[in-house]
């Protein structure tokens, strides 16, 4: 798949539709919304995406080194990771999820840097954050072009839209605890979620 509009566009909506699912750093996002207020949620999401970024430059040098050492391997992460998008997918589908609850806040971390900085650990030892990285990024990647470049536009394409997500859901449950925490939107969220991501699987396997 050549590294144009139309893959960082896919890329983007797989982004966004993993984002929206309720997960641990959208639960707690959630939980400083409803407790302490949207503003103190945005410290949670700071950490998430910082995370993010970590994960994203370190990417670059694996991948770089994947693409040159072995193609063929590189070429079979890039089928599995389409099938690991279409299981989410089905998961979340078929699935029963729970609704988002009022995890356990750290009563110490009462201020910007200590909520920072628990968002960043609770991102770098997510295991669906260390899968996105490991099989599905590497579908999204032109081994004919430079990695560094391509990884800068997807960082830009993962990022930008989940902080959004993650801010939105901060001032949703900042405003509305009680229907942030409803089993029903949990369902709706997941569905709608995962058929996208299924969608997204799909057309990563056909193109």
């Amino acid at each position: 798949m050549s590294m144009n509009l139309e893959s960082w566009l896919l890329f983007t909506a797989t982004e966004a539709a993993l984002s929206l699912s309720p997960g641990p750093a959208v639960m707690m996002v959630v939980a400083y919304g409803i407790a302490r207020g949207w503003r103190n949620s945005l410290f949670v999401t700071l950490g998430i995406l910082t995370g993010n970024a970590i994960y994203f430059a370190i990417s670059a040098t694996g991948i770089g080194s994947l693409i040159l050492t072995s193609p063929a391997v590189f070429m079979g992460i890039k089928y599995l990771g389409a099938a690991y998008l279409v299981y989410l997918g089905l998961s979340a589908i078929f699935g029963k999820p729970s609704p988002i609850t009022l995890s356990r806040i750290d009563q110490k971390a009462n201020n910007g840097i200590r909520i920072f900085l628990s968002a960043l650990s609770l991102q770098l030892t997510n295991p669906k954050t260390l899968l996105m990285f490991v099989a599905i990024l590497p579908q999204f990647i032109d081994p004919q072009q430079p990695v560094g470049l391509q990884m800068l536009i997807l960082a830009g394409c993962s990022i930008i839209p989940e902080f959004f997500i993650l801010l939105g859901y901060g001032m949703l449950a900042s405003k509305a605890s009680h229907w942030a925490t409803q089993k029903e939107y949990a369902v709706i969220t997941e569905r709608i979620a995962g058929t996208l991501v299924l969608s997204a699987g799909v057309l990563v396997a056909l193109i």
